[in-house]
């Protein structure tokens, strides 16, 4: 395989693009669901809430710009084809990301009489962000088809994701906060928590079932024994969150980090299972990564960047987040 740049090199992109989709789900994941989760929260907890994802808001979009980067140099009728399906929610979601990136700003300099508009904004474009994302995604392992059913399901994953998001925003405030706010994080990390779980189980269930392909993929022998632990894992995981939760706030701040650990894993697990059923294909059983891919030679080219620009967002995203670990202390702007 390695012989030929036109099989390993379009293999290589997709890859690039996954792991830069799945960190997006990760660390963007918890921060959109800090937002979501602003309405519950009290004006100054709201402050502690911005403190605890500011330094890291901005660099975690990084990840969403270098996958659809990605996908348009590196599979640009894949780009075509997705965008065109997708037109109307990409719009709503750049529309929501403006404003909620204008929001989390303003929300610091306005007068205090303007403070909870842009409090609503920042939130509205969180939920904004994270709804048309699931529904991308469920109209995406539906094959990209706008009819009733893909529609409904499209709206189902919707509210799965926001829930999925709020989920990994909430592990995230009980590992950065304290006291009230904290004991509030870990009450909506367990309603996330089934809401993600019904998400995870509906998609699992409607992908197999949109595609004889796929389910002759998972319900084979011998592949339904060794793809079987992914989904035992991922409800192990989810009952460990479970527990983890029942158990916090604890007073010695012992075990915050499972429920975030816990979530992000059940992330993981859902992402490798949807890259398992969907390759070789980019668009569902419609166009493989090989034959949406660009020129062998130009892939040559756009490698050698892409081995530059990754490693330095990765070690830049690590050294913040090891820099502002922590505790998160008072929102400050000087």
């Amino acid at each position: 395989m390695f012989n030929d740049p036109a099989v390993w090199l379009p293999l290589a992109f997709a890859a690039l693009m996954g792991l830069s989709i799945l960190i997006y789900v990760v660390l963007d994941g918890f921060d959109l669901g800090v937002g979501i989760l602003f309405p519950g929260a009290s004006g100054a907890d709201r402050d502690r809430m911005v403190a605890s994802i500011g330094p890291f808001w901005d660099a975690n979009e990084t990840w969403l710009v270098l996958a659809i980067g990605l996908l348009l140099v590196a599979f640009p009728i894949a780009h075509g084809m997705i965008l065109t399906a997708l037109y109307l929610p990409v719009a709503l979601m750049l529309v929501a990301l403006i404003l909620r990136g204008v929001a989390f700003e303003f929300r610091a300099k306005a007068e205090a009489s303007w403070k909870p508009l842009w409090d609503r904004a920042f939130f509205g474009g969180s939920l904004l962000t994270a709804l048309t994302q699931g529904y991308m995604l469920g109209l995406y392992v539906t094959g990209l088809e706008s009819t009733l059913p893909t529609v409904s399901f499209g709206l189902l994953t919707a509210v799965c994701v926001a829930a999925g998001y709020a989920l990994m925003g909430a592990t995230w405030l009980i590992i950065k906060t304290e006291g009230d706010l904290q004991r509030y994080a870990v009450s909506r990390a367990r309603l996330a928590l089934v809401l993600t779980m019904i998400g995870f189980l509906a998609i699992s269930v409607a992908t197999p079932l949109v595609s004889p392909r796929i389910f002759t993929k998972w319900f084979s022998l011998p592949e339904i024994l060794f793809l079987s632990p992914l989904p035992i894992t991922a409800g192990l995981l989810a009952v460990a969150v479970f527990i983890a939760l029942s158990h916090l706030p604890d007073s010695r701040d012992r075990f915050r980090w499972v429920p975030f650990a816990g979530s992000a894993g059940i992330m993981v697990l859902a992402f490798f299972g949807l890259a398992y059923s969907f390759y070789p294909f980019i668009v569902p059983d419609r166009l493989t990564i090989y034959a949406a891919a660009a020129a062998p030679e130009s892939l040559a080219i756009i490698l050698v960047g892409a081995l530059v620009v990754v490693p330095v967002i990765i070690a830049y995203s690590a050294f913040s987040y090891w820099v502002f670990r922590g505790k998160a202390g008072e929102l400050r702007y000087d």
